[in-house]
């Protein structure tokens, strides 16, 4: 039998892959507040007085006063005016070792396996997590963050592959949801938790201590059968999958893998980063979903920005962050799944509107209380590409190979960073013109939009295994028809 048939003998989402995809999904809360630490560690209160430079070039910190109850890296290193840059640089080391971690660990894991690599990045991400909050000075604080950041780009990648190879296809979308959604619910907890924890070495610490709870429960995690079935070791794979049988309560299943195309008896060798770019179908694949993932980050966090404009109470703003992205994702569950929708036309869509969104976002103007202002209308632009953000996770997984999807995923997750680095620049544009921050937001949603409508349909078509089932004649008819 293939893989397929053999989750449907062993159970495609069983009581025992429940429990398996819970936990994991509950790290997507841990994750979350190590991605949105640095809004609330970071953040600058109100004060008064001005920093006055020592002949020695030291500043005389006395100088200023806070006069809000909670503390920051602001309040302890006195981090404004001239050096409030070092706030954000911060938050964008943290991003930028995700970028590199996407880079490092994807590939690795399709090499030397899921969990070897998801338990070494989780076991250091929390090492470096309680660096950051016992870090005596900045730039050891920022050292950290970066450290972070690279574990946290490779363990995030890893867990979210996990969860969707530990059951059967028709569950993918759903599993990718629920840790999506999962995730956003975190970072409306990390907001409480910040609410009630106000001083911020103790707010890291207390952030960090739930994942040495979900490392535990990670090492009883087996190892993906997919990837198994993917590198030729059949036996393990049928072992793991038996495993996962009795303990769903089918008993003892007899199971034979056949071997995938091109699979000796012997472990097949994992390709390289380098197919992407070498393979004509992985090729095209990758330069446009690169260009889609890019899209998605550019045109959230641009609207995020403008959504999060007004003042107000610091922690409702970072809940509202997290709990404006939930309806989203009952939406993606509905439209992704419905033959006339699909995965390609949802994620078009989705680009498309959050696009049009951003340009009408500018033509209406902000009126407080009513529902069509431009406030309003960020917000159902940052709703509808957070859509796309959950769509596109679960669509890339199915569009490549089990044996490079995580070097797909990891290349395509690098340009979604090189994005997200980029949005903050985006509105000095308005020195050209005032709108054209977000003619920009509109173009980019738009054009991604269009250009996913070039990738093919994934909806109930066989996921390949290895690049030959790729190219197979059987499996291209499939994706046609």
């Amino acid at each position: 039998m293939d893989l397929e048939e053999a989750f449907q003998a062993v159970g495609e989402f069983g009581r025992y892959q429940k429990r398996m995809v819970g936990v994991l999904v509950l790290l997507q809360i841990y994750m979350a507040c190590q991605s949105m630490l640095i809004v609330l560690v970071g953040a600058v209160p109100e004060y008064h007085g001005e920093p006055v430079t020592e002949r020695g070039g030291g500043d005389l910190t006395q100088s200023v006063t806070f006069t809000e109850d909670f503390s920051s890296i602001v309040t302890e290193w006195y981090l404004v005016k001239q050096q409030a840059y070092k706030v954000s640089l911060a938050g964008s080391l943290f991003f930028a070792g995700v970028l590199v971690g996407n880079v490092l660990f994807g590939p690795l894991s399709d090499k030397i396996g899921r969990k070897p690599v998801f338990l070494m990045s989780l076991f250091f991400e929390l090492l470096f997590a309680y660096g950051s909050a016992l870090a005596p000075n900045y730039e050891l604080f920022a050292l950290s963050r970066f450290l972070v950041g690279m574990m946290n780009g490779g363990m995030a990648l890893v867990c979210f592959i996990l969860s969707q190879e530990y059951v059967g296809k028709s569950y993918w979308a759903l599993t990718g949801t629920l840790a999506n959604m999962t995730f956003a619910v975190g970072i409306a907890l990390f907001a409480v938790l910040g609410y009630f924890i106000r001083h911020w070495r103790n707010l890291a610490a207390a952030a960090n201590s739930p994942g040495v709870l979900l490392f535990l429960l990670c090492i009883t995690l087996p190892e993906s059968p997919r990837w198994l079935y993917s590198r030729g070791r059949m036996g393990q794979a049928e072992r793991v999958l038996q495993n996962f049988a009795v303990r769903n309560g089918k008993g003892r299943v007899t199971l034979k893998l056949r071997r995938t195309p091109g699979s000796p008896g012997a472990e097949t060798p994992s390709p390289g980063l380098f197919m992407l770019a070498t393979h004509a179908v992985l090729r095209c694949r990758t330069m446009v979903l690169m260009y889609v993932w890019y899209a998605c980050s550019l045109v959230y966090y641009g609207l995020t920005m403008n959504a999060s404009e007004d003042k107000g109470n610091r922690y409702l703003s970072v809940a509202m962050y997290g709990l404006v992205e939930l309806p989203a994702y009952p939406l993606c569950i509905y439209f992704i799944n419905k033959s006339w929708s699909g995965r390609r036309k949802s994620l078009a869509g989705f680009l498309i509107l959050a696009g049009l969104c951003c340009l009408l976002s500018m033509a209406v103007p902000v009126q407080s209380g009513s529902v069509a202002s431009g406030s309003s209308l960020a917000l159902l632009g940052k709703l509808m590409v957070s859509a796309a953000f959950n769509i596109v996770y679960v669509y890339t997984s199915e569009l490549y190979p089990t044996v490079i999807r995580n070097a797909g995923l990891g290349v395509c997750s690098m340009s979604c960073r090189v994005g997200g680095i980029l949005a903050p620049f985006v509105p000095s544009l308005k020195v050209l013109h005032a709108s054209m921050p977000f003619t920009v937001f509109c173009l980019i949603g738009v054009t991604a939009g269009a250009l996913g409508l070039l990738l093919p349909e994934t909806l109930n078509k066989p996921v390949a295994e290895t690049l030959e089932e790729l190219s197979a004649p059987a499996y291209q008819q499939n994706k046609k028809d």
